[in-house]
């Protein structure tokens, strides 16, 4: 997503904001949200990680449908939350995250990839 970049037109000139930087809100709102434990990887972004390369967009996917911005983000949800409540609270942190910031309206579709359980403590 490095060189991919969301363009709008003003009155005064061209405005360019990288995917990654959107990807980048959309991980802070994110982590706001209660009941989410993070981001989930895509197999892309495990690749990454083995290699040692951090991606600032993982579980963050960014694409354009019928001139509409959609995010997708793949969480994980803490066990014992209810998924839709908390896949709801991640649309809405998402979504007033990314229209504040760039005063554009994305849809937003969350996709729950596990579930986390605490850690004992031995």
């Amino acid at each position: 997503m490095a060189d991919n970049y969301i363009n709008t037109e003003t009155e005064k000139g061209k405005i360019n904001i990288s995917e990654d930087v959107i990807a980048v809100m959309v991980g802070a709102a994110i982590t706001e949200v209660e009941g989410v434990d993070g981001l989930a990887n895509t197999v892309g972004n495990d690749i990454l990680d083995l290699i040692g390369k951090k991606s600032l967009a993982k579980g963050v996917k960014i694409s354009f449908a019928e001139e509409k911005m959609v995010i997708d983000v793949l969480i994980l949800v803490t066990f014992g939350c209810v998924i839709t409540d908390v896949a709801k609270k991640v649309q809405n942190a998402v979504a007033n995250a990314v229209e504040a910031m760039t005063g554009i309206s994305p849809m937003v579709n969350v996709h729950v990839s596990g579930v986390s359980f605490p850690k004992n403590k031995q």
